[in-house]
């Protein structure tokens, strides 16, 4: 199971220089909630909503999503390896509660910030610059 990072699809609606490789859209793939919000506030700050907003729920529902639960948020409020962010917080405590439900995650992200974190976490990282 891969968990997605918004910065992912970002990447992919907005055809960035740096893409995830077709293939990853084909693996099981999972994100939080969050994921939904995070796009949506972008697409709108960037005045791309009306343009990108079907291609953005056509991608998000291709993604299983993990809803806020309350020991995933209570997770995201304990100190992590290193300094992080509040979103990235919520996003690397969602795999750590993965993680604890036994499955195995790894983590697709163009975020160097949550790459450091979930590294001092042992969380695998997908290469998303590999063919």
């Amino acid at each position: 199971m891969i968990y997605v990072d918004t910065s992912v699809v970002l990447a992919e609606l907005l055809s960035e220089d740096r893409r995830p490789p077709a293939s990853l859209w084909s693996e099981s793939l999972v994100a939080s909630r969050l994921l939904g919000y995070e796009v949506s506030t972008r697409l709108h700050a960037y005045e791309l909503a009306e343009s990108h907003g079907e291609a953005a729920r056509l991608l998000i529902g291709r993604i299983a999503l993990l809803e806020l639960a309350p020991p995933l948020l209570a997770r995201a409020l304990d100190p992590f390896p290193i300094p992080v962010r509040t979103l990235d917080a919520l996003h690397l405590a969602s795999v750590e509660y993965l993680r604890e439900k036994g499955q195995s995650v790894r983590l697709a992200s163009y975020g160097r910030r949550m790459i450091i974190a979930a590294e001092a976490m042992d969380i695998a990282i997908i290469d998303l610059d590999a063919p």
